[in-house]
């Protein structure tokens, strides 16, 4: 199935619900949870120091290094599974990677709040590309200053399916993975990125 773009205005998000198909991304996301050195590290938050609500990894090419929340993270190598999924990803977007977060949220209490990667380090109109595996999860994007005003779009995201976000997206909006009571198992979030040059973030 193509990835198909959603109506939001200034933004350009995209999604295939079924890029993997079940089985593939049942194995893929075993493999990835036997295999991943996960880490818990603090993040700052409005000048305070608090633990991230989920595991994280940053695999990439050497020399892929992510700044982010007070993190300066080096990348883990790439692994063969990572390394092929993003070849399949690569394929799929047309875009080209040398990074991916992974992002583990263990029940529905871990989660990721309001936020937009737009980080030096992505460049000004970054394609993060997102694959999910495991419970599927609501992800939320919302307008931020300057944007027409939009209601809040949320978006359940099945395991095996593809999220992108290119364009103007990480300038416009924000996103976010909320807390849920229900109880739900483990979801993986991948999301490939592309670290810019050094070079290229003085212009």
């Amino acid at each position: 199935m193509p990835l198909t773009l959603l109506p939001l205005p200034d933004a350009e998000v995209l999604l295939d619900p079924h890029f993997l198909p079940p089985r593939a991304a049942m194995e893929l996301l075993q493999e990835l949870l036997d295999t991943i050195p996960w880490r818990h590290e603090p993040i700052k938050m409005f000048g305070k120091e608090v633990m991230q609500p989920r595991l994280t990894s940053w695999h990439g090419d050497p020399n892929a290094r992510y700044r982010y929340s007070g993190l300066s993270l080096e990348p883990q190598p790439w692994t063969p599974a990572l390394q092929q999924l993003r070849q399949q990803v690569s394929h799929a977007t047309g875009a080209e990677f040398n990074s991916v977060l992974l992002n583990l949220y263990r029940t529905g209490q871990d989660s990721m709040g309001w936020h937009a990667d737009n980080e030096p380090d992505l460049g000004p109109c970054p394609v993060i590309a997102s694959v999910s595996l495991g419970a599927t999860r609501r992800f939320r994007l919302r307008p931020g200053a300057g944007t027409p005003l939009h209601a809040p779009l949320g978006l359940d995201l099945p395991p095996g399916s593809l999220l992108v976000m290119r364009g103007l997206t990480q300038q416009r909006w924000q996103h976010a993975l909320p807390k849920t009571s229900r109880p739900v198992e483990a979801r993986l979030n991948l999301t490939f990125r592309r670290i810019v040059e050094a070079k290229s973030q003085l212009r």
